[in-house]
């Protein structure tokens, strides 16, 4: 019996991966990976060049060496346009590996920015900001490592020299991969900010599948997210933030709060500290929602370093399955300012 009970956890789990195959890549500290979030946050900073790196392990409990990996890094600069505004311009490249089948995808892109100052002065602001990407994705699998349900003999076995019934005739594929973005956002100071954006991916819905006769064209996404930055008192803020991701029959919300501590504010020598808890909910593909998981974080800025880890504790009906274990993030962010300035532009991302 208790065979039989893991047995049908290990399939209900792979079951639920399948399924997450048709989305797109999600990162828990999404603030830390601007570019994949939104292409207006394209050269969005307060420096001129910004640096960034992630990595995303989950599901290491179940599949050990075949879990789920992701990692992305990019790079974008800020371009000054006449007195107040800004052209920003990036680069990122990200990558995802799943399953003993290698199930991975690999994509290149670039995007664009232009930042329009709505009003403010020198050190309160708000701006609207227009973004776009375009760029190029492969995706690939290994079918030798596949097993289908018609290899199965009917008697508890497994005949890899039966036939699969599937007419699949590629295993890896070139598409291309279009995105646009809005974003706004307010600063009151150099400590008190609010924003708001969304963003609009896989504009030209390529086709993903294997077949060269099939047609299976890849749900378009659409997220929207908001946070702010208040600072509460000398020492003490609260960062909030919220995303909402929906792309064809599933969607997912992550949201919560970090709480900033300053420890040092001097102009050349900036510390703060952050611990955050967060929550992700999702979907059941037929009804109904559940909690995904409990995210804790921590992050480190000191001068232009940003270091940010969390972890994600799975709260869901795969519990037993993970041994209640979870993923694990990391993320590093590397801002050059360069002499030019201007005062204060936008929030702390």
């Amino acid at each position: 019996m208790k065979n039989f009970k893991s047995l049908m956890m290990t399939c209900a789990l792979a079951l639920f991966l399948t399924g997450l195959h048709g989305q797109d890549i999600h990162f828990s500290q999404f603030y830390l990976s601007p570019l994949n979030l939104n292409p207006a946050m394209t050269g969005v900073m307060n420096c001129n060049i910004r640096l960034t790196a992630n990595y995303r392990n989950q599901w290491a409990s179940v599949l050990r060496n075949n879990a789920f990996s992701t990692y992305s890094v990019s790079y974008d600069q800020r371009l000054p346009v006449g007195r107040y505004d800004y052209f920003g311009v990036g680069g990122t490249f990200w990558g995802d590996r799943a399953g003993e089948a290698n199930f991975a995808t690999l994509t290149g892109k670039l995007s664009m920015a232009y930042s329009k100052r709505m009003g403010g002065g020198r050190t309160d602001a708000n701006y609207l900001v227009v973004g776009a990407e375009a760029g190029v994705a492969q995706r690939s699998i290994d079918f030798l490592n596949l097993r289908w349900g018609t290899q199965h003999d009917g008697r508890g076995g497994y005949d890899p020299n039966l036939p699969t019934m599937e007419n699949f005739d590629r295993d890896n594929f070139l598409f291309a991969d279009l995105a646009a973005g809005l974003l706004w956002f307010m600063v009151f100071d150099e400590d008190n900010s609010l924003y708001f954006g969304g963003s609009f991916h896989h504009l030209n819905r390529a086709n993903q599948s294997f077949s060269s006769d099939g047609v299976d064209d890849l749900y378009s996404r659409f997220t929207f997210h908001a946070g702010g930055e208040f600072l509460a008192g000398n020492k003490f803020g609260l960062v909030p933030g919220v995303i909402v991701m929906s792309q064809g029959p599933s969607f997912q919300v992550n949201a919560g709060t970090s709480f900033k501590f300053l420890l040092n504010k001097s102009k050349f020598n900036y510390q703060a500290f952050q611990l955050g808890l967060w929550t992700r909910i999702s979907n059941k593909i037929e009804s109904g929602v559940l909690t995904d998981a409990a995210i804790l974080s921590t992050r480190f800025d000191y001068d232009s370093f940003s270091i940010g880890f969390s972890y994600d504790i799975n709260v869901s009906p795969l519990r037993p399955a993970s041994n209640a274990n979870g993923g694990f993030e990391f993320a590093l962010t590397y801002k050059i300012c360069g002499p030019v300035r201007r005062g204060v532009y936008c929030p702390n991302f």
